[in-house]
């Protein structure tokens, strides 16, 4: 896995392929049915710290880079040529749209529309200064949980790959899209080549 100029990729939000998408909603299901407010704060931990590990050791150079790596599952494919920096902040941008998701439906509220994985897409400019308010995205997340009494809200908010989830479902989702993005760290600094 080398640096690519410019790879052909899919569109922004064009989803992931549909034999993988019928997997993953059967798994996320799964998890959600088993899990629970403790399990899914143990798994954003968990993936938190996975990723403070790897990026740490990152130099300002290396964590621009941008590499094109083979697609993981539950990535979309116009994910696969960005750079470590790309990536935190994709995850900022999705932990600030999560907690002001599970905030609106703890309030009651009723949201139009559905989530987009189009418009959740990174800056190609992002440069080291995102790891500090990316990880202030962490915090604000767990801090926007910590808030809500009942995490099983009445009402939802429409992912477009898991349909309606109410504010735990959103939680349970963190730590599980954490986790792909972790991984797709380990990939681009693997094809990053001292």
């Amino acid at each position: 896995m080398n640096p690519v100029n410019s790879p052909t990729l899919a569109p922004p939000g064009a989803g992931l392929p549909a034999i993988e998408l019928f997997v993953a909603r059967r798994i996320f299901a799964l998890k959600r049915l088993l899990g629970n407010r403790p399990s899914f704060t143990n798994t954003f931990h968990q993936q938190r710290a996975a990723v403070a590990a790897i990026v740490g050791s990152c130099s300002k150079e290396k964590g621009a880079s941008r590499v094109f790596i083979r697609r993981l599952p539950g990535l979309e494919d116009s994910s696969r040529h960005w750079s470590v920096w790309m990536t935190l902040d994709h995850l900022r941008i999705v932990h600030l749209e999560m907690s002001r998701v599970i905030e609106a439906l703890a309030k009651g509220e009723n949201l139009s529309g559905q989530a987009s994985t189009a418009a959740v897409k990174p800056s190609p400019e992002a440069t080291s200064s995102i790891h500090q308010t990316y990880e202030d995205s962490c915090d604000l997340l767990l801090k926007t949980v910590e808030r809500v009494s009942d995490l099983k809200t009445k009402n939802t908010y429409a992912h477009p790959w898991f349909g309606p989830l109410n504010a735990e479902s959103w939680f349970a989702l963190a730590g599980t899209h954490l986790a792909i993005h972790r991984a797709q760290i380990e990939k681009i600094l693997a094809g990053l080549v001292d």
